[in-house]
């Protein structure tokens, strides 16, 4: 029998990555799935960022690169945090890893030993959590409440961080609810952590261009200069140009911590693909008018799944201020019967009756840490977005 460690028991997969695995078992048994589980934009790679990628490969760039990036990389990522962050970052704060999940797995590797604690504010991305159960650490989770507009609130962190806290991470724009902190509330996060030095900020700031009704982004390191030095600020090319699978992920921080995160990467990956590195390089610096056209058809997407969700019987969702989720509560209908005779107890429940009964893909909000809520993408088609949202006013009809 094969040994296995224990460290590698304490994670679980992805819920949506299960979701969609789930989806599309049902597909190919024949179902009608329309799968709102994933989250990647269904948008292509803009040209002009492919055809980088293929220059680079006739200029034979398919060699090793330092494991942190090129340096033309570094610059660019560079240039894009002075131009819209207003960030001062040195080359060797700076790294280039396979995505952001590398990055901000790298950091926590680097971190957290045994028994340390991790602050997250949920909603949350499962992936911190996992993250940092598998070193051993301890996640402490503080549940961001409907009404504060699922954002963390100062005397809730002042609750949560303790001696042993060594990280408090945020996700701005939010996956899964959306939510969008002002420069105003991460001063008054910060606050709270100038009183406990030994606890660092993760800025996951992946969702930075996809916002809503002309909302600002501001970043912490950004907004509030006490924190600048204990900051991670985390991002990627995936959302914002389309290139999930491309695996092009960033950070700036404090250069100790780099210095580490970089040493860790040499001895598991090494260097990010190079054709990615090349094409990443143009993504952030040349036109950025797609971003914003794509930004504008999301809004769109959003406003129509905000009207027809907030018309299905026992739902209620929050418009939110950025990524492409929403978020809504489907506490309406926790206790009723499905057609098939499933007893609705939770939100797991009602996503299990969404796939089974009517055939929509969604992921329950437990998955993200706060119940009774489910997650929807609306990086899809207004045909399968109308197609779902009719399924789903159809399935609480039903429920009795």
């Amino acid at each position: 029998m094969t040994y296995i460690t224990k460290r590698t028991t304490r994670i679980e997969t992805s819920p949506s990555s299960v979701a969609t695995q789930r989806a599309r078992e049902l597909r190919a048994e024949g179902r009608n799935i329309v799968a709102l589980t994933q989250g990647q934009p269904d948008f292509p790679t803009p040209d002009h960022v492919m055809d980088a990628a293929y220059a680079a490969m006739k200029r034979g760039e398919t060699t090793y690169t330092p494991v942190g990036g090129t340096p033309m990389l570094k610059d660019a990522i560079q240039l894009k945090f002075k131009r819209e962050n207003g960030l001062d970052y040195t080359h060797d704060q700076i790294i280039a890893s396979n995505g952001a999940k590398q990055t901000i797995f790298n950091a926590i590797q680097a971190t957290v030993e045994a028994g340390d604690e991790i602050v997250i504010a949920t909603p949350f991305w499962g992936s911190y959590a996992e993250m940092s159960k598998y070193v051993g650490g301890m996640p402490v989770l503080v549940e961001c409440r409907e009404e504060n507009g699922f954002k963390l609130q100062p005397e809730e962190l002042a609750k949560a961080v303790t001696p042993k806290t060594r990280w408090l991470m945020l996700n701005s724009p939010n996956n899964p609810s959306g939510s969008l902190y002002t420069a105003d509330e991460y001063r008054a996060l910060g606050d709270v952590l100038v009183d406990h030095p030994g606890c660092m900020l993760m800025s996951d700031d992946m969702y930075e261009h996809i916002r809503f009704d002309g909302i600002d982004f501001v970043t912490p390191a950004q907004v509030d200069p006490r924190l600048y030095d204990r900051t991670l600020t985390v991002n990627g090319v995936s959302k914002a140009y389309a290139m999930t699978g491309w695996r092009i992920g960033y950070a700036g921080g404090p250069a100790d911590l780099v210095q580490v995160m970089h040493k860790l990467q040499n001895q598991s990956t090494g260097n990010p693909n190079s054709i990615a590195q090349a094409a990443a390089i143009t993504a952030l610096t040349g036109p950025q008018d797609v971003v914003t056209e794509r930004a504008k058809i999301f809004q769109e997407r959003r406003d129509f799944m905000l009207d027809r969700l907030n018309n299905c019987a026992g739902l209620s969702c929050l418009s939110p201020d950025g990524a492409f989720y929403v978020y809504p509560s489907c506490a309406g209908l926790i206790g009723k019967t499905s057609p098939a005779g499933r007893k609705i107890e939770n939100d797991r429940d009602f996503v299990i009756c969404l796939l089974e009964e009517f055939g929509i893909g969604a992921v329950h909000g437990e998955a993200y840490g706060l119940s009774p809520h489910f997650r929807l993408s609306f990086a899809a088609s207004m045909e399968d977005l109308d197609e779902a949202c009719r399924r789903i006013q159809t399935a609480c009809q039903a429920l009795c």
